[in-house]
């Protein structure tokens, strides 16, 4: 039975869908079966993974309104080792669409019910926003990965977004729990940032991953190509931090 985990962060530009491909890419090395499944109709986990968002004929979209399955949507990541729901434009017009459909907040978790024994893990890379595709993305989920960069204002908005999933928590989705901050784009040599991460530590305990994504340029670079950062240069310090985030989550579901 596959572990539901959702990527979210209400702020933008936080790491969420590198985190969501390299971790898939990561959990893909240790031999687990992944599905990763793009909520945000930007597509850039879907082109991040390698499938070409341009030429898509059928999308999450479909899954969500109940036209298609996941089982004919689905992509291969040949360059990361897992399958891709992948999105593209055409999911934006998915907020006006999805008001007037019935259990409109539970759509994607009713569809993955068909795969469900076929993956170890389920990966749902969030927009930058508590929509309708975030709502259907937390409902889903048995969890939620928090990457956030160690800065003053990621703070302000870790507040509201565990605020958010206490209230999800409470009306729609009695599995849903925090399962762990990811501290990304870390720089050691910032004052600020070892300053963020030790409250971090204070606050949430070990609800903080042990692992730290460093700031790196190949992660950055892997996107342009098509290839997880973690398949482009796994000698890349980057790359060898995911595969260390993936075992630390595998290690960490064994305990759930």
């Amino acid at each position: 039975m596959a572990k539901i985990f959702a990527v979210a962060n209400q702020k933008g530009g936080v790491g969420k869908t590198t985190t969501t491909v390299n971790l898939a890419a990561g959990l893909a090395t240790q031999g687990q079966r992944v599905l990763l499944v793009d909520l945000d109709p930007q597509g850039n986990a879907t082109m991040g993974a390698g499938v070409d968002k341009r030429a898509l004929t059928e999308s999450v979209y479909q899954v969500l309104l109940g036209v298609s399955t996941i089982e004919r949507v689905r992509q291969r990541s040949e360059a990361g080792g897992f399958d891709v729901l992948p999105a593209n434009r055409e999911l934006a017009g998915a907020e006006v669409d999805l008001v007037d459909l019935e259990q409109r907040e539970t759509r994607l978790k009713m569809a993955l019910k068909g795969v469900d024994e076929q993956y170890d893990f389920v990966l749902i890379d969030c927009p930058p926003s508590l929509s309708m595709l975030t709502l259907n993305g937390l409902c889903s989920a048995n969890g939620v990965i928090i990457p956030m960069q160690c800065e003053y204002y990621a703070l302000e908005g870790l507040t509201d977004l565990v605020n958010t999933i206490k209230k999800i928590h409470a009306n729609m989705n009695r599995d849903l729990k925090i399962i762990g901050l990811l501290r990304v784009m870390f720089d050691p040599r910032m004052t600020l940032s070892q300053q963020v991460s030790e409250q971090l530590e204070t606050h949430f305990g070990d609800k903080v991953f042990k692992t730290i994504i460093p700031r790196n340029v190949r992660l950055a670079e892997a996107p342009s190509y098509g290839v997880p950062g973690v398949n482009f240069d796994k000698s890349a310090k980057g790359a060898q931090a995911y595969i260390q985030f993936a075992q630390e989550m595998i290690q960490r579901i064994q305990t759930m």
